[in-house]
């Protein structure tokens, strides 16, 4: 346990707002434009809160109200709040993906946390990227923060059925090329997805990062499971601002929070949610950030003695309402802990360690989530295969595959690029069957830029139309957490930066092996050489502005896909910073 620092001490704020100097008065004067008493700069903590809102991101679009009940547990606890925006990167709106900007996001989130008088952070995020952009930023800092998540809608309701916003559009989409439902009912169905304020109510990418985020130990017990629009959304929100107060006078720092123990405990935490392939990226990112070594080996060797033993969508049956009413994550880290798998010890934002925030938790509901006997894989988390397809390794989740797939050989079927795919697979001329291996490349982190979520490729029609469901996909994207299928993501080095994936052609065969962890080209080194040979990029670089930037210094999926130049921890001190006395 960590030894909580002396109080009253000068904190950092001080550097901005304290004694009678010229710039001091100046920083102080400036502040009370906005009617704030003398003795708000008497030394008391000031706390920063970082605002991922925005009406472009739908997820996050009600933590301006969140924000108000995080000021009033700072004001309560003696601190003194501050609201900042940065940049919310919306899922379901930003072109061309997400993913390309959530390195920005976190240079944001890090400058602004730096560049600013605060001593702690609340951290407000929901969106999928907007939380590991928050937790990178912060981590690259390294004063005290707490998260708060803006929680998932409402389940979705549709003639009379639960619907999950995310993985119904996939099931439905498909089931429209199938002609088991009409146009006119897809439409209609829309109205009913999306009911309330929040992210996807599946265990899509948004509620694995809050489940990460807890596992981590960067929020209350609990914050991860319940609705935007339940009260105690707002109850958390309070509590969190009380919290940090405390924090920034104990001086708990990411850095004593996100330990290699941590990490292991989020991985493990993962693989029990069922949860998104994207976690597999924003915790490398997260970890590089903050300096602890992580690896795709760690992924795959932590995920498989873990059952998946919550039953949610898209990998079972229920939602995230289902989930909090059962008790949510502490419910499932307490079923990690009886397994033997969890780091007790690992410390929290609370200041005490994980496993006193679990141990007296009790599932209410053990259709949501399971007893180990009836999981719904036995070894969930996920898998990483290597191989001459994927030397540097491409991940699957076991949970939301196919068990006839998981050893299985066939015909490459290959899409030079997703325009390709779109121009293609609805044709009845396509020379595919659902014995196949579907091949996407060119749409990792600088093929397209950005690594889109576009690996779970719809099936051909003509596929469909005999009843199957699934087929191997194969590419070096990725695929939104509230998709399913036995779909093989973030395969690296990936086709732009040359790797063997670029070389694929039709009629190649691919064997993929998950319980051998292998995925393979069955092409000789001689060939393989001289297609290597011939081969020409067709991706066109990206000249000025941050899209340049970030295909020049994006790194590949193995590593998590940050900028190389903002690996590793940077502290808060600041250059060239003014005598303010």
């Amino acid at each position: 346990m960590k030894k909580k620092a002396e109080w009253p001490r000068r904190l950092r704020s001080y550097d901005w707002f304290g004694g009678t100097g010229k710039n001091a008065i100046m920083h102080r004067s400036w502040m009370k434009n906005q009617g704030l008493p003398a003795d708000t700069f008497d030394g008391r903590p000031i706390i920063g809160i970082c605002n991922t809102w925005s009406e472009l991101t739908p997820c996050n679009a009600h933590l301006r109200d969140l924000a108000e009940r995080v000021k009033r547990g700072v004001y309560e606890a003696g601190g003194f709040p501050v609201e900042f925006p940065v940049f919310s990167v919306g899922e379901s709106t930003l072109r061309p993906t997400a993913m390309m900007f959530r390195n920005l996001a976190a240079m944001d989130v890090e400058e602004a946390i730096r560049g600013n008088p605060v001593d702690g952070v609340v951290l407000l995020g929901g969106c999928d990227k907007t939380t590991p952009s928050l937790l990178m930023g912060a981590a690259s800092v390294d004063i005290p923060v707490i998260l708060v998540s803006g929680g998932p809608m409402l389940n979705g309701k549709w003639r009379g059925k639960d619907v999950g916003s995310g993985t119904a559009i996939w099931q439905f989409s498909e089931m429209v090329k199938s002609g088991e439902m009409s146009l006119d009912e897809f439409m209609d169905a829309e109205q009913g997805m999306a009911r309330s304020a929040g992210s996807c109510m599946t265990m899509g990418t948004a509620s694995t990062m809050a489940s990460m985020a807890e596992a981590l130990g960067m929020t209350l017990p609990g914050n991860a499971a319940i609705p935007a629009v339940d009260a105690r959304r707002r109850v958390i929100s309070q509590l969190s601002g009380r919290r940090i107060v405390d924090m920034v006078k104990e001086d708990l720092k990411p850095s004593d929070i996100l330990t290699k123990e941590a990490f292991e405990n989020a991985i493990r935490v993962n693989g029990a949610v069922g949860g998104s392939t994207n976690a597999v990226l924003h915790l490398l990112a997260l970890a590089g950030r903050i300096g602890v070594d992580l690896s795709l080996d760690d992924w795959d060797r932590l995920g498989r003695e873990v059952p998946t033993i919550v039953n949610l969508q898209p990998s079972g049956k229920h939602l995230m309402e289902e989930f909090y009413y059962a008790g949510g994550l502490p419910v499932v880290i307490k079923a990690v802990g009886e397994m033997g798998l969890l780091h007790k010890d690992a410390i929290t934002v609370t200041g005490d360690t994980i496993w006193a925030g679990v141990k007296d938790v009790v599932n209410y509901n053990d259709d949501v989530i399971v007893p180990r006997e009836k999981a719904l894989t036995q070894s969930g988390g996920i898998a990483v295969l290597r191989g001459n397809l994927a030397p540097k390794g491409a991940v699957l989740k076991p949970s939301a595959a196919s068990p006839h797939l998981m050893q299985h050989k066939g015909r490459a079927v290959v899409f030079e690029s997703i325009e390709d795919y779109h121009a293609r697979i609805n044709r009845d001329d396509l020379d595919i069957d659902e014995n196949c291996v579907m091949v996407l490349k060119y749409c990792g982190p600088k093929g397209y830029p950005g690594m889109a979520e576009v690996g779970n490729m719809g099936l051909p029609p003509k596929v469909l139309k005999k009843g199957i469901t699934d087929m191997i996909r194969i590419s070096d994207a990725r695929m939104s957490g509230t998709a399913y299928g036995t779909v093989i993501l973030h395969t690296a080095p990936e086709a732009a930066d040359g790797g063997p994936l670029a070389l694929v052609q039709n009629g190649d065969i691919i064997a993929v092996d998950v319980p051998a962890r292998t995925i393979q080209l069955e092409v000789s080194d001689e060939e393989l050489a001289k297609r290597r040979a011939a081969w020409v990029s067709p991706v066109k670089p990206l000249n000025g502005g941050y899209g340049g930037l970030y295909v020049k210094s994006v790194m590949q999926a193995d590593t998590g896909a940050d900028l190389d130049f903002l690996v590793g921890p940077r502290g808060s001190e600041i250059p060239n910073n003014r005598d303010s006395h």
